[in-house]
């Protein structure tokens, strides 16, 4: 009961950090009469999501999510998985230059939703910044729900509906997936709806790109997920799947990164400064300034260690599982001493806490727990060298299954 009660105090990760911390890298629990194992050992990781991948499945995500997000490449496995990252990957190479400048725009609309001199939850700026540049990349619009804040707009009602139905479904879903096999528990008729709404206007895109006369009225320039997907498929259930499963990835990714960044820079005024000064020295700073370009942004060294660092301390995903199809081992964090191999029987669940890895002082020094980018530069000599850091450091997952797109860092720069 203790763990319902801290999840519901949003203290989850704190909590996993402290029994790693009494317990050791590799242990077994019992939830509910459920046996399972969880670590922290990078080799563990490797095993789990690389050399034994096919040892090991999703466990109960697929009905977790499934209300929502159907049958897409977040819930899918084996053969329908791969179908559908052989399918999506080269699609995110797509139309590039024409999203980096939907990206600018937005972010001209986000400064101008920032007040001066008064208190804003970024956060919530955030969230609506990565919702319409996603829904560029998904659906050739936006739904600009930046730019109507900034006006003042309340007639989208449309595009308000779904961003809601769809923050209330993700909610739904999270809890759901935080009760495992019991994630039947929690969902009903307000869950329902809520995903109805989502569905109808996903549903409602769909029927428009597959029209001749879209096809047709289509500009020739503007390429979207939607549209590459219906080069390979016109099945309205599956293209309606694969972009909730995207926009479910893609979205929040950059959102938190976003939210933790300036957490930490607003924390540390030493890194603030000298980030500040390496954009000044690249595109200026004030009114002298220019909007970066992708190069840009390559040259800016400094400000991939601070997006390194944070998703170090704030990794994407900080807590995942997976359950094994087959009787198989761990090579690490059994025996006396924690250093022989762990059975894991068919149908165990092994949770895993990259947040909690992401700390550890064997992997990253004594000062682990704090924010310091320079920790990842190969030109400061510092007291642990991470040039070889290999699956000691996750932010986007590993193996088969590590993220296509990785586009969080390009839209956070």
């Amino acid at each position: 009961m203790d763990a319902f009660r801290i999840i519901a105090e949003k203290q989850a990760l704190q909590w996993f950090a402290q029994i790693f911390d009494r317990t050791g890298p590799t242990f077994e629990q019992n939830v509910l009469g459920v046996k399972g194992v969880d670590t922290i050992e990078s080799e563990n990781l490797e095993a789990i999501l690389s050399t034994k991948f096919s040892a090991y499945g999703l466990g109960a995500r697929s009905p977790t999510f499934a209300p929502l997000l159907g049958d897409g490449i977040f819930t899918q496995e084996a053969a329908p998985w791969k179908h559908s990252r052989d399918m999506l990957r080269p699609l995110f190479s797509l139309n590039r230059a024409n999203i980096f400048t939907q990206i600018e725009e937005h972010t001209e609309y986000l400064v101008n939703c920032i007040p001066i001199g008064e208190f804003v939850d970024l956060q919530t700026l955030f969230f609506r910044f990565t919702f319409d540049t996603t829904t560029f990349l998904l659906f050739g619009k936006s739904m600009n729900s930046l730019q109507a804040t900034f006006m003042r707009d309340e007639s989208n009602t449309g595009e308000a509906r779904f961003s809601k139905a769809f923050r209330v479904s993700q909610d739904f879903l999270f809890r759901r997936g935080r009760l495992g096999d019991l994630y039947w528990l929690i969902g009903g008729k307000e869950f329902r709806r809520q995903c109805s709404i989502v569905h109808e206007f996903i549903d409602e895109a769909v029927q428009g790109a597959l029209s001749a006369e879209y096809q047709k009225d289509k500009a020739a320039d503007v390429h979207s997920f939607l549209d590459a997907l219906i080069q390979q498929t016109r099945d309205p259930k599956v293209l309606r799947d694969q972009l909730l499963n995207v926009m479910l990835a893609g979205r929040d990714t950059t959102a938190c990164c976003l939210t933790w960044t300036f957490r930490l820079l607003a924390q540390h005024p030493d890194v603030l400064a000298k980030l500040r000064h390496e954009i000044g020295a690249v595109v200026g700073l004030g009114t002298t300034s220019r909007l970066p370009d992708r190069n840009d942004l390559k040259r800016m060294k400094y400000l991939n260690l601070v997006f390194k660092e944070v998703l170090r301390l704030y990794p994407s995903v900080p807590i995942n599982s997976r359950t094994a199809l087959e009787t198989t081992t761990l090579p690490t964090g059994g025996g006396p001493d924690g250093t022989k191999p762990v059975m894991i029987r068919k149908g165990e669940a092994v949770g895993y806490s990259v947040y909690v890895m992401h700390r550890l002082k064997k992997l990253y020094g004594e000062d682990a727990d704090s924010f310091r980018p320079e920790r990842w530069d190969p030109d400061v000599e510092n007291a642990v060298d991470l040039k070889n850091i290999g699956w000691g450091y996750l932010p986007f997952n590993g193996g088969p299954r590590i993220c296509l797109g990785q586009f969080a860092l390009l839209e956070a720069g």
